[in-house]
């Protein structure tokens, strides 16, 4: 996160520019493709970043923000005023800024962010937060991700308070800057509160100006700790970059549901299009018709989903008989509360049923031992051997203590690992065909540069070890056994 950056966006905004944000982790020719699928005018770097485009040819100018060329232009427009907002040629359904989706599945997609796309959720947030010209908005999330141009930035800009933006989020600077520069509301995506609480825990943790943490994806003992230690209150919301369903957290929620489903929103069978059932549970709480409730949320019209960037195929994927299939997996309750059960891509086809990651996920998050868990399918035959058919559950984990490489050499992992089936056999609510069969205790999961989750990255891998520990559980046992490839 750089200030040139919220520049260009406010220019974008009151003229006819669009400016696209490219993930400073993609390489080679796949930063280049990003570059080209936007169409970009002009490449803008920054002297950290300029050496990614080496031997890359963009086939447009590349200006860096820290070289004499930037200084130049710059003081040629020294003293000009603000435009006047009746010669501005836009209206809230203008292209403002090119958001690229995080890739979790594949090559990122370019969502068309519109006027309105920053300016509704802007106005929202900072009215229900009560965020006032006193207040300063920390943004610690990548800026080429949606989490920040439509939560952190928005809210700034409609309340004119001011804004503090950083480089790279930094779990042991988070309290720090906070108390620097007197921040009171911050946004997150995925794993940064975990991170945070990661670090040494001091008696004055709550001596801090802050007072709503905002974001998503945060799991509910994380978001409980996270609000007693630093005396906050964190709301977890739901939505994507595409934004055509989000959903709204209330104070009746129950603890692992995102909030009411939406008017408008259904859960549907993917395959049918027909509504899936409501959920039901066994009396241990486990999700007993998994298979007919778990569906993919569909919204009836496009919501604030305004296409996708040259990409006419994902737009006629996404939006179908005039409806938007959000891609994720999601079940109701009785009283009408959405869970989140994972991405459509997601699925796991375990022993003929279908089974999705976040409802295990939840599960496995309680092991006091547990720091970080991802869940993600691997094929059957990895376990089972040649021949089987389907997926097998794996799940990823990072230990609270011992998360190092000289902890888990020393053997941790190993004990671990020892005590994990019996862990899993005093859950009552998960199911037999949830337990996972392949385990990797890890230092760290796979993510994206805004925090989520690469499933994918540990599928390919199987059970190869690659620098991790694996072990894995026989068909009907309760002891996961060490593997050693060979």
């Amino acid at each position: 996160g750089v200030p040139e950056y919220l520049h260009l966006l406010a220019a974008a905004a009151c003229s006819e520019l669009v400016v696209a944000g490219l993930n400073p982790t993609r390489r080679g020719e796949a930063l280049a493709r990003d570059a080209a699928l936007a169409d970009c005018a002009v490449v803008l770097t920054d002297a950290d970043h300029a050496p990614l485009l080496d031997g890359l040819d963009p086939g447009v100018a590349v200006v860096d923000v820290d070289s004499p060329e930037w200084t130049a232009l710059l003081e040629r427009h020294a003293g000009a005023g603000l435009p006047d907002p009746a010669d501005v040629p836009v209206g809230p359904d203008d292209l403002v800024a090119l958001v690229f989706t995080s890739g979790t599945s594949g090559d990122p997609k370019a969502v068309r962010i519109t006027q309105s796309k920053i300016a509704v959720p802007g106005r929202m947030l900072a009215e229900r937060f009560g965020i006032g010209a006193d207040d300063c908005v920390y943004s610690a999330m990548p800026l080429f991700h949606s989490n920040a141009v439509m939560v952190a930035w928005p809210i700034a800009l409609f309340s004119g308070c001011s804004i503090a933006v950083r480089r790279r989020f930094s779990a042991s600077g988070w309290l720090d800057d906070v108390r620097r520069y007197r921040c009171t509301f911050a946004n997150y995506v995925g794993a940064p509160l975990s991170y945070v609480l990661a670090t040494v825990e001091n008696d004055d943790d709550a001596d801090n100006p802050m007072r709503v943490v905002y974001g998503n994806e945060a799991p509910p003992d994380v978001r409980r700790e996270f609000a007693r230690r630093f005396g906050v209150t964190v709301v977890d919301g739901f939505g994507s970059s595409e934004g055509g369903v989000s959903v709204t957290r209330t104070p009746d929620t129950p603890e692992s549901a995102l909030g009411p489903l939406p008017a408008g929103v259904r859960v549907v069978d993917p395959a049918t299009g027909a509504e899936c059932p409501r959920a039901e549970f066994s009396a241990d709480g486990a999700l007993a018709n998994a298979d007919e409730a778990v569906g993919e949320m569909v919204a009836d019209g496009p919501g604030l989903f305004a296409g996708y960037y040259n990409d006419p195929a994902a737009d006629a994927s996404r939006l179908r008989d005039g409806r938007f299939w959000s891609g994720d997996l999601a079940y109701v309750d009785a009283d009408g509360y959405v869970y989140f059960a994972g991405r459509s891509g997601g699925w796991m086809r375990v022993d003929g049923e279908n089974l999705a990651a976040a409802p295990i996920e939840r599960v496995l998050r309680r092991h006091p031992d547990v720091a970080e868990v991802g869940v993600y399918a691997v094929p059957a035959e990895v376990v089972r051997g040649p021949g089987a058919i389907g997926d097998d559950v794996a799940a990823a984990v990072v230990p609270r203590v011992g998360a190092d490489a000289a902890a888990l050499a020393a053997g941790f992992a190993a004990g671990f690992a020892a005590g994990f089936g019996e862990f899993l056999a005093e859950q009552a609510d998960l199911g037999p065909k949830q337990w996972p069969s392949l385990l990797r205790v890890t230092t760290d999961l796979p993510r994206t540069a805004s925090f989520k989750f690469r499933a994918r990255d540990l599928t390919s891998l199987g059970a190869e070890p690659a620098g991790d520990r694996v072990f894995l559980r026989a068909a009907g046992a309760t002891v996961f056994e060490a593997h050693s490839p060979g």
